[in-house]
């Protein structure tokens, strides 16, 4: 049995109504900023403070000092005075070379020079080489007949201008005169030559002094022992490494700037440097610079001295440095709690006209007390101290604001 359609027409538009009068009204679906309560708020200044400029970079601490140490003379290495990470201090022995065979060479040059020094009438030992060559005896002695030879001569030459010398006795003279001369000459020629060898004989003596103090290996500087390659009872040749000294006080920090900060190094600049491991961070200084960048990698290769007192760093370690470029450049300042993050866009709040206004900021530099706004907001300024979720257009009631050191009262 079929029902009349009016009927049906009629509760359909009904059930419509209905429905249709239960939906919110456009503009009902939610509160705006506008008609949510006033907002009790506190402001906070942007203040503009003398702040560190800095950047960080990554390198290498290196010994400040590293030298491969081994004897100047071949020999037996008779002693070895360290191991590996001895500490060692400057002009210390750290290896001995057998010296028997040196002590017998000083023997042998000094008993030389001696004979040389007796050759030339000066006593066996002093240090006092100066010679008269005059005064040699060999050389007094050719002067005393050549004196007498130039004597006769004269006398001959005077008789027989008399008539009373013949002229065979005259010639005689001068023959003997001609001799005794040449003999002067050879007699001071030689001595010369005596001279001269008593200076190759001191020569001789210091070098081989030198050579049996060579047989004692010493420690340049202050450090220790990093690596000790060779063994007591081995022969070595004069330059084989025996053991290798570093100095790690202080350590030398070598770092690699990108070119784009090369421009704003100086040396004199303060470096902070952390390593892994190292629960303090220690404070150095950049002492030198390199004049060019690297033509392969762009980059500047500057060298810092950093202070290692207690020996924490060791040398080859990986490490973080950050260079204060300029300790006093101001900056705009706000407190962190001051500063919202969302999706990564920083804002601040602000009021105008009793409401809240968000402005996007760019932060820079942060620490524990303040966060640097580079970009949308400038010193003296006034933010919201705790915007929470406060929204653009929301009203805020002032309850009181925090005394900045540098701007003015809000």
């Amino acid at each position: 049995m079929r029902m009349p359609l009016t009927p049906l027409l009629g509760l359909t538009g009904v059930l419509c109504a209905a429905l249709f009068g239960c939906r919110p009204r456009t503009g009902e679906q939610g509160s705006s900023p506008s008609s949510v309560p006033s907002r009790a708020v506190r402001l906070v200044a942007a203040e503009l403070l003398p702040l560190e400029r800095s950047f960080v970079v990554s390198g290498t601490l290196a010994a400040q000092e590293q030298s491969t140490l081994s004897a100047k003379v071949p020999g037996r290495l008779q002693r070895l005075a360290v191991d590996l990470g001895s500490v060692v201090r400057s002009n210390e022995v750290v290896a001995q070379v057998d010296p028997r065979d040196y002590e017998l060479r000083v023997q042998q040059a000094a008993a030389a020079l001696s004979q040389a020094r007796a050759e030339l009438g000066l006593p066996p030992t002093g240090d006092d080489d100066a010679v008269v060559v005059e005064e040699v005896s060999a050389v007094r002695q050719a002067r005393a007949v050549l004196e007498e030879a130039q004597k006769n001569r004269e006398r001959a030459t005077a008789l027989a201008r008399s008539g009373i010398a013949s002229s065979a006795e005259l010639d005689a003279a001068d023959a003997a005169y001609k001799v005794a001369r040449t003999r002067y000459e050879v007699a001071v020629e030689q001595a010369q030559t005596r001279v001269a060898a008593l200076a190759q004989r001191r020569a001789e003596l210091a070098i081989a002094q030198k050579q049996l103090s060579d047989t004692s290996v010493r420690a340049p500087f202050d450090g220790a022992i990093q690596a000790r390659p060779a063994t007591v009872g081995e022969y070595v040749a004069a330059g084989v490494p025996i053991v290798r000294v570093v100095k790690t006080r202080p350590l030398r920090l070598r770092l690699e700037v990108p070119e784009r900060l090369a421009g704003s190094v100086r040396t004199g600049q303060v470096v902070h440097v952390m390593a892994e491991g190292l629960t303090n961070t220690v404070t150095g200084r950049l002492a030198r610079v390199s004049p060019a960048l690297s033509e392969d990698t762009r980059m500047l290769t500057v060298e810092a001295d950093v202070p290692n007192p207690d020996g924490a760093l060791r040398a080859g370690v990986f490490v973080s440095a950050r260079i204060v470029v300029n300790e006093q450049e101001p900056g705009v300042t706000i407190p962190p709690g001051a500063l919202v993050t969302f999706a990564g866009i920083e804002k601040v709040v602000t009021v105008k006209d009793g409401k809240a206004l968000e402005r996007t900021v760019t932060s820079g530099r942060r620490s524990g007390d303040w966060v640097e706004i580079v970009a949308g907001l400038a010193a003296g300024e006034w933010v919201v101290s705790e915007p929470g979720g406060l929204r653009t257009g929301q009203p805020v009631t002032v309850i009181g604001a925090e005394p900045p050191r540098t701007a003015a009262t809000p």
